[in-house]
């Protein structure tokens, strides 16, 4: 089905939204993905806050214009899914990734992080990236253990001194 002007002009200005407000982008070759295949990568993404789209490459690299994504507008050719990820950078590459293993047809060609175009492979990196709740448990373990080795410290010292219990001195009686 061929768009108008003025659907091509809402496809790209919800990209264009879509763009600016996203952290990764990976697009991918999907010919000979079946259409319940593609029914689960849309399910999927959806929960996990990734802008899942097929548009015409024109219109894709219009969007990206003005945005950190414009760096891949020369690299977008052949039938293209865009997975933009919205909430976590990770995100599009994991369900690339994830969504490839059972169908050898999906296979990444761009990735496109904070400006930079990198190589297809990248996709491994990107969908290594811990999610937002991975990394906020990595930093409270890091905020925790100044803490911790302080407790230790003082566990020692009072061991050394005293046999491993600090014992309250008694009132002086007047």
């Amino acid at each position: 089905m061929a768009l108008n002007l003025s659907q091509k002009q809402e496809v790209v200005a919800e990209l264009a939204e879509v763009a600016a407000k996203a952290h990764s982008l990976v697009a991918a070759e999907y010919a000979g993905t079946t259409v319940e295949q593609m029914t689960a990568m849309r399910k999927k993404a959806r929960e996990s806050g990734v802008f899942l789209k097929v548009v015409k490459n024109t219109l894709a690299a219009r969007a990206v214009v003005g945005t950190e994504f414009e760096v891949v507008k020369d690299a977008l050719t052949g039938p293209l899914l865009y997975a933009f990820s919205t909430e976590e950078p990770g995100a599009a590459g994991r369900l690339i990734k994830e969504f490839a293993k059972g169908n050898d047809k999906l296979k990444a060609k761009v990735v496109s992080v904070e400006g930079k175009l990198l190589p297809a492979a990248h996709v491994e990196v990107l969908a290594s990236l811990p999610t937002r709740e991975q990394a906020l448990a990595m930093l409270a373990r890091v905020l925790a253990e100044p803490a911790a080795m302080f407790a230790r410290a003082v566990k020692a010292v009072a061991d050394k001194q005293g046999g491993g219990e600090v014992a309250a001195e008694a009132p002086a009686e007047a």
